[in-house]
């Protein structure tokens, strides 16, 4: 149907299943397959590092230093990395570079965790919530134990228990029902479970006849010792995560949905390396760089987190790699010749609470890429903002390409508001947007998303890497 002089001049996103082709459509469903065994292998960030190495590997990247390679990376404490792939341009007249977290909301285990709780007679462990969670989504729940023990001779013992049928879960009790009207039923929402209170039972049996005091604890001890070869110093130096046991799935009548844990922000980042691999047979001429951060949920701060230095010293060494000048000047100016995306999901409007956002300006299920100017809370504090004529470049970019896509704010002015890693790189002096796909549910177990926006996150990403 062709379209009035009204239509041609009014916005309009365009919905996927609408105006996708059948092949499009196809794809997009064959692309998200994968995305869920990713999503199902890659629960923390270690994992995630390990994961995308495995493919690097198998790509043929290497190490930043080996000489000839025009596909490097390199890693950063296990939690942090970036990968590129050399342009036929000085990287110091600039790269594309896509920039996801890989850090997700969850409940760590404390260092000293283990305990008999004398009431219950059970042993249990004591844990400490690691960013924006809702506390009562994550009691009642199956929940599996990842992460790492350093022991006393500095071997590594990797922890994943949980994830197999055969395997036992954890789980931190709410209190039933019928007892909670004083606990918990009187309080706000955010107070009802209480952070001193989420404490997973760990086991419960001990030794026939041992009177020894703590006798169920010290016999969970003796059966670490005994399948893990740990003490209960070795919690002091381990990094031990509890997330949920569910797998990533399908969802929908149709099947159009993705649902699964970590989805904010490893779908950005599942996107950005698939890009990044997908490019290859095409020799870039400006060099595509993507970057994985860490600790976005709490800040950014530390030595794996968006704040630290290690992006540009990447740079840096990418520089000095491709036999370029990597001085701090010319470091500073390649920066500032250099455009970003900041990859990060956004919250879609969701249909049981459409009164927290303004639909006009807010991302829509299956409308494609959602571009964000700013984030921040309130009067824009703690964003970026990206300038117009670098929106106007991306738009073009994504126009080209036939990329799916729609602008929105993370919910109404003064609603609430949440912020991403574009700031801290803007800091630096290149172009940046937010860039990413819109979810319901996030920070929750159980994090939803369209294939459509999934698959044309990907293509936009694709396009934008390639981009002059």
């Amino acid at each position: 149907m062709k379209k009035t002089k009204q239509e041609k001049l009014a916005y309009e996103p365009r919905n996927f299943w609408k105006e996708a082709t059948f092949e499009e459509q196809k794809k997009a469903m064959a692309y998200a397959i994968p995305y869920i065994e990713f999503l199902n292998k890659a629960k923390t960030e270690r994992e995630t590092i390990a994961y995308t190495l495995e493919i690097l590997k198998n790509n043929k990247f290497s190490p930043i230093g080996k000489k000839g390679s025009r596909k490097v990376y390199s890693v950063f404490r296990n939690k942090t990395m970036a990968m590129a792939v050399i342009g036929s341009e000085p990287i110091s007249k600039g790269f594309n570079m896509i920039a996801a977290h890989i850090d997700s909301p969850r409940v760590d285990l404390k260092q000293n965790p283990l305990y008999e709780d004398n009431n219950s007679a059970l042993s249990c462990m004591r844990t400490h919530y690691y960013g924006g969670i809702k506390k009562y989504q994550w009691v009642s729940t199956p929940l599996a134990l990842h992460g790492v023990i350093i022991k006393k001779d500095g071997s590594v013992l990797n922890i994943c228990l949980g994830e197999k049928e055969d395997e036992p879960v954890f789980v931190i009790p709410d209190l039933l029902p019928h007892l909670a009207g004083k606990e918990q039923y009187t309080k706000k929402l955010d107070e009802a479970i209480e952070a001193g209170k989420m404490n997973l039972v760990f086991s419960g049996m001990q030794e026939p006849g041992n009177e020894e005091k703590e006798a169920i604890k010290n016999y969970a001890l003796r059966q670490l010792h005994e399948k893990y070869g740990i003490t209960e110093a070795d919690f002091q130096s381990a990094e031990l995560q509890l997330v949920p046991a569910f797998k990533a799935r399908h969802s929908g009548f149709d099947n159009s949905f993705v649902i699964g844990y970590g989805q904010d922000d490893r779908i950005c980042a599942y996107n950005a390396l698939m890009a990044l691999i997908n490019n290859l047979p095409d020799k870039p001429k400006r060099t595509m760089v993507v970057y994985f951060s860490d600790k976005e949920e709490v800040g950014s701060q530390g030595n794996t987190g968006a704040q630290s230095i290690f992006i540009q010293d990447f740079i840096s060494d990418l520089l000095a790699h491709n036999n370029e000048d990597n001085s701090s000047a010319n470091l500073r100016k390649t920066f500032i010749n250099s455009q970003i995306l900041s990859a990060d999901v956004t919250a879609a409007i969701d249909p049981n609470y459409p009164n927290v956002h303004e639909k006009q300006n807010a991302v829509i299920f299956n409308y494609g890429i959602g571009i964000s100017k700013f984030t921040g809370r309130g009067g824009k504090y703690s964003c970026n903002d990206a300038n117009a004529e670098f929106i106007a470049k991306v738009i073009r970019i994504f126009n080209q390409a036939g990329v799916f896509w729609q602008s929105g704010e993370l919910g109404k002015v003064d609603e609430g508001g949440g912020g991403t890693i574009a700031y801290f790189l803007s800091n630096l002096g290149a172009e940046v947007l937010d860039c990413g796909v819109g979810l319901m549910g996030m920070h929750s177990l159980y994090e939803l998303c369209s294939k459509a926006d999934l698959y044309s996150t990907y293509l936009g990403y694709k396009a934008f890497l390639q981009a002059d």
